[in-house]
């Protein structure tokens, strides 16, 4: 299911995205302390995204050290985790360092057509990945992630059934190496 998804996304790597979908992916699945959660990640054009944003609040992130802002860094998906309970977008660039948090998503969204039923975070996504050559990822309150780019809907991910999959194919390589077909 993510190879389908990452082979449409043209302005970030797999090796970048990839990780912070399996983040937003955590993050619909489990919630914060038994509640559901959403928020909004950028990935890419961290410069062009600032531009057309401004903090809610004092950024959490700011004047951290790099190597611990990137997605790689162990201790930022537990830190990401807490600061999605916050509100406002997280914005990583295209190495996947995390730039800022807490950001109010200000681009124009007068010409985003959306289907309906989706709200203000998916407004500001599409809205964001039309003036910045940037993808947004948002996790739903209603548990389901999806990935935004050049102002459209790339991808939907059900939490469960991209964890299905991917135990499926976990199972399919674990069988092949054991001379088992299936």
């Amino acid at each position: 299911m993510f190879e389908k998804i990452s082979s449409k996304l043209q302005a970030c790597t797999p090796e970048v995205c990839q990780p912070i979908i399996e983040l937003a992916v955590e993050i619909a699945r489990e919630g914060r302390e038994g509640r559901r959660i959403g928020t909004l990640f950028t990935i890419g054009d961290a410069e062009g995204v600032l531009a057309h944003s401004r903090p809610l609040i004092l950024d959490p992130i700011a004047h951290h050290p790099a190597d611990l802002r990137n997605i790689q860094s162990a201790n930022l998906r537990g830190t990401v985790k807490e600061l999605a309970q916050l509100d406002g977008a997280f914005v990583f660039d295209e190495n996947g360092t995390l730039v800022a948090g807490c950001r109010y998503l200000d681009a124009k969204a007068s010409d985003i057509e959306l289907p309906m039923g989706l709200g203000s975070r998916h407004l500001a996504a599409a809205s964001i990945t039309k003036v910045a050559q940037a993808i947004a990822i948002v996790v739903s309150e209603s548990a389901i992630v999806r990935i935004f780019e050049r102002g459209v809907i790339v991808g939907d991910i059900i939490p469960e059934l991209w964890l299905l999959s991917r135990e499926h194919v976990i199972a399919k390589r674990r069988s092949r190496r054991n001379g088992k077909s299936r």
